[in-house]
């Protein structure tokens, strides 16, 4: 059985990749696997007050990547909030061509209830790429994440519920994760912002909680095949 795994973390903005799963990341990297972090979007498009424009937002990616201990694989710079104006075929095709190289072992994807249309588009290529009878030959596990502003802002009925069946603990990694999400400091806001450090950790406890464990990040299991 192969003892480390090629991971991959398809976001659709920087800041995702630590925001929804910093500390499970570092604690796929101290078990000694290979991370690797895909970015859809800039991020920064559709701000519209000059203020909140962060021209920094790539290289905070490779700072948090540096922190974290991944590889940021690529980033598309595809426009801020308007991924559906992108053909969802060229995305695709595009994380086919990357999963063929990396061969994952696990994906990280975002929750397909999020509130933001550009998680939805990211979730949904690929569970497409990596669909059951894909091209590529790949029976890659496939987990979705939380991400804090967005996930939480959905409506909570039905679909948009994120029903956690999946838990890490983060106790060991949490200092590790934050010094990563500091690297994005302009994104972080003021609490009671869900994108706060303090709001932030409450989700970790209250995840933790439901575990038995003091801190852990929560995960849906969408799809694990034992070929």
């Amino acid at each position: 059985m192969k003892k480390n795994k090629n991971i991959v973390c398809v976001v659709a903005h920087p800041d995702d990749e630590v925001l929804g799963l910093g500390g499970t990341l570092i604690k796929h990297v101290n078990n000694g696997d290979k991370v690797f972090i895909i970015i859809l979007a800039d991020g920064e498009n559709a701000k519209t007050i000059a203020s909140e424009k962060n021209p920094h937002r790539k290289v905070n990616a490779e700072e948090c990547s540096r922190i974290i201990g991944s590889i940021l694989y690529k980033t598309f710079d595809y426009p801020d909030q308007k991924l559906d104006t992108i053909p969802i075929l060229e995305i695709i095709k595009n994380l086919e061509k990357i999963f063929d190289k990396l061969r994952p072992d696990i994906a990280y994807i975002h929750h397909l209830g999020d509130l933001n249309k550009d998680h939805q588009i990211a979730s949904q290529s690929v569970l497409t790429a990596l669909r059951p009878m894909n091209r590529l030959d790949l029976s890659t596990e496939i987990r979705s994440f939380e991400t804090p502003s967005s996930t939480d802002q959905s409506p909570q009925e039905g679909q948009n519920i994120f029903k956690p069946n999946f838990y890490v603990s983060v106790e060991n990694t949490w200092d590790k994760k934050i010094k990563a999400l500091k690297a994005y400091n302009k994104e972080l806001l003021d609490f009671p912002h869900p994108r706060s450090l303090k709001a932030i950790e409450a989700l970790a406890i209250r995840r933790g909680a439901e575990s038995g464990y003091s801190m852990a990040e929560a995960f849906i299991i969408l799809r694990k095949i034992w070929s």
